[in-house]
């Protein structure tokens, strides 16, 4: 049984702050089942974002697990804005939860490989 995304993203923000870290929700979407997009800003300026993996990529063995893909990752923070806000057109109900985290992004979200 897959948890609800409010319950997912919770738990999220409390291992980025347990580990020092800061994170924040910037959409809340759909308590269910809304998607879930990432986004990890770095002290160097960079905004990398990541969002739900294509179907394809999900491993049979954890159907329940989500899984994320890099989307993009730029110094210029109004291209990922013009790009969620396509995404919102396109689906209201997503998640966008920004992080600052001392743990590289790998460790806190299942990501796949392209």
């Amino acid at each position: 049984m897959r948890v609800t995304t409010d319950f997912w993203v919770s738990a999220l923000m409390r291992r980025v702050f347990g580990e020092g870290g800061f994170a924040a929700i910037l959409s809340r979407g759909a308590t269910e089942a809304g998607a879930v997009f990432v986004l990890a800003r770095d002290r160097f300026g960079t905004t990398t974002l990541y969002g739900p993996a294509p179907q394809t990529s999900y491993d049979s063995a954890r159907p329940d697990e989500r899984q994320f893909s890099l989307l993009e990752s730029t110094e210029d923070a109004s291209s990922i804005d013009a790009r969620l806000e396509r995404e919102r057109r396109f689906d209201p109900d997503i998640w966008v939860v920004e992080i600052e985290s001392n743990s590289p992004v790998q460790d806190l979200i299942a990501l796949t490989k392209p």
